[in-house]
């Protein structure tokens, strides 16, 4: 899947990936994104970008947003988003349920991804990553292009943290017309999402990419 809103930016490149027809997902978090890790690694090659360019972050429901400098191996721990610059490196954030945020800059090239569940939205962590971006990269809100990924919603869900996202992002400067929402709930097409919900904890991941191809 991806955005027309975020594939309208020259020098780009993104996607999200959806549910893959074959592989076994019925397990655990960790078994689960192993059985996918070299289908979404091959996703990411796709895009453009070059073997060991996928950085991943560890992803514990919190508010922290890294800067990435460079590629590696292991996953950027105790953070749940990613921002950058460079060329030639794509981020990737795995979600089922939750919501993956892309933000991108064209003006000054930097983008970035948040991990965007409940607790991630109760905490602001949207609002970190823009203000990430405008301190570390000088990006002003209101060049910033804001997409949430597909993820639960009301009634499947008890809290709409989408339109806390969403808030967060105009609260923090970037116009209405550039926050862009598909208005997709993870739980109702279980052919093309994976839901934690849904699905009790066994199941995949999709996985959110976003880079600038050197």
């Amino acid at each position: 899947m991806t955005f027309p809103a975020l594939s309208s930016l020259p020098g780009f490149a993104h996607r999200f990936t959806l549910r893959h027809p074959e592989i076994d997902v019925d397990a655990e978090r960790e078994v689960a994104v192993r059985r996918l890790w070299e289908w979404h690694r091959w996703q990411a090659e796709e895009l453009g970008f070059s073997e060991g360019a996928l950085c991943i972050s560890e992803q514990v429901h919190g508010a922290r947003v890294v800067t990435v400098e460079g590629p590696q191996a292991q996953p950027f721990e105790g953070c749940d988003g990613m921002i950058s610059n460079l060329p030639g490196l794509v981020i990737g954030i795995y979600v089922a349920d939750c919501c993956a945020v892309y933000l991108a800059d064209a003006r000054t090239g930097a983008f970035g991804v948040v991990h965007s569940g409940k607790k991630g939205s109760e905490l602001g962590i949207v609002r970190n990553a823009i203000e990430a971006m405008r301190s570390r990269f000088g990006s002003d809100p209101a060049d910033l292009v804001v997409q949430l990924s597909p993820c639960i919603r009301p009634p499947a869900y008890e809290v709409d943290f989408a339109a806390m996202i969403r808030q967060q992002a105009m609260d923090s400067g970037v116009p209405p017309g550039q926050v862009h929402d598909t208005g997709e709930c993870t739980s109702s097409d279980l052919q093309r999402f994976y839901s934690y919900r849904m699905e009790k904890g066994r199941t995949g991941r999709m996985l959110a990419l976003m880079g600038r191809p050197s």
